[in-house]
C-alpha cells in the first residue's frame, strides 16, 4: 500500500498532481528521493519552479511547517533551488541543446 503524497505537510492536491506527473506518485517514493532529487524530477515533467514551494517541500519532508524556513538555512535552501533549476536548463535536448552547442545561446 501507498501513501499519498498529500500525508506529506505543506504539500497539497496540486503539488501531489505536478509529482505524478513527474513521476512520483507516493510519498514513500518522495522520501526515498529526496527533496532535491525530487524537485529535479518537477522540474523536468515541466512543472514551474517556485522557490516557496522548493522550501516546502523540504520542510514537510522533515515533519517541519513551511514558515519555518528562516534566516541562513533559508538563504542555503534559496542556493540549492538555483542550482537545480540551473541544472535542469542543462539538461535540455532538441533545439535548445543543438543551439547550446554550436554556441548561439548563452551557457546556462
Amino acid at each position: 500500500m501507498t501513501t499519498p503524497v498529500t500525508s506529506i505537510p505543506n504539500l497539497g492536491p496540486a503539488t501531489a498532481e505536478g509529482f505524478a506527473r513527474a513521476g512520483v506518485d507516493s510519498a514513500e517514493a518522495l522520501r526515498a528521493l529526496g527533496a532535491d532529487a525530487a524537485y529535479a524530477r518537477w522540474l523536468a515533467a515541466g512543472e514551474p519552479a517556485h522557490f516557496i514551494g522548493y522550501y516546502a517541500l523540504v520542510m514537510g519532508l522533515q515533519g517541519r511547517p513551511w514558515n519555518d524556513c528562516k534566516g541562513a538555512e533559508k538563504d542555503a535552501l534559496k542556493l540549492r533551488f538555483e542550482a537545480l533549476k540551473a541544472d535542469t536548463r542543462r539538461d535540455r535536448t532538441g533545439i535548445e541543446a543543438m543551439l547550446d552547442e554550436i554556441g548561439v545561446r548563452a551557457r546556462a
